[in-house]
């Protein structure tokens, strides 16, 4: 259920891009406006998302957020969520990134899975998803915050496009069969220096699980994945803050591993 009027959520839309255009963050929505909904930040979103595609940006994927304990606790909120990729927020492994483009700049390991086959909910289930994907990949999600992190909920991170910045991919991309893919584990380093590790069952106890709720949960809203798109499954490690200068490395294993830097 919305609360929100029209005029609120596109003025909402146009403070948050300015605030990504500016590098700047907003106060909390929800201390300004208490009443907000999941449904309008859906909205608010869905505003930003439609400018973008208006603008000519090309969407080509999306990424689920709070999947894993790990990261609701390091969050304080409970629910996943979900947000729109661009592609000219997609790196190549090994790029060089410039860190003011982003704000509050975090680092999460997860699978990124490519579909061959659009999933449309609302019964999806994992064997769906794993019967729709051409391959899983090792990927790096660079969150950026445009609103404040004290105090949020999941009604402003929704808003702000599920804080996503950007996304790393590269290693070695498996047919599902190939692994175990609740088994696949990363080692994440920071300047040499290992910060973070976990393995994908973290995540709703098989990374499949939350492209199946996100099927499920876009079919509400009247959208579906489309074959061809790229879907970040959630994080199985706890957001890892980079600075300018930093050089990120994930090791998976058998997947290869996944690298970038920050300048």
């Amino acid at each position: 259920m919305t609360t929100l009027d029209d005029q609120t959520i596109t003025a909402i839309a146009d403070e948050l891009a300015a605030a990504e255009r500016d590098r700047t963050t907003v106060p909390l929505l929800t201390a300004r406006h208490p009443d907000m909904t999941v449904d309008d930040s859906y909205a608010v979103q869905n505003e930003w998302r439609r400018r973008g595609v208006a603008a000519g940006r090309r969407l080509v994927g999306r990424k689920i957020g709070l999947t894993s304990r790990v990261m609701q606790q390091a969050t304080g909120i409970t629910e996943p969520d979900y947000g729109a990729i661009f592609a000219d927020a997609v790196f190549e492994n090994g790029s060089e990134i410039e860190h003011d483009r982003f704000s509050n700049v975090r680092i999460e390991v997860e699978l990124a899975f490519r579909l061959a086959e659009p999933l449309a909910g609302p019964d999806v289930t994992v064997f769906d998803v794993l019967r729709a994907t051409e391959y899983v990949v090792p990927a790096l999600e660079i969150l950026s915050s445009r609103i404040e992190l004290q105090g949020r909920t999941i009604v402003d991170t929704i808003s702000d496009n599920a804080a996503f910045g950007g996304l790393v991919y590269g290693g070695n991309p498996v047919k599902v069969g190939e692994l175990d893919l609740r088994w696949v584990s990363a080692l994440l380093y920071r300047n040499e220096v290992i910060e973070e590790s976990g393995v994908a069952a973290a995540v709703l106890n098989h990374p499949a699980t939350g492209v199946a709720w996100l099927a499920n949960k876009l079919a509400q809203h009247g959208d579906r994945l489309e074959a061809g798109e790229i879907v970040l499954a959630g994080s199985f490690t706890r957001p890892m803050w980079v600075e300018k200068g930093d050089t990120v490395l994930a090791d998976y294993r058998e997947m290869g591993t996944i690298s970038c830097r920050f300048v």
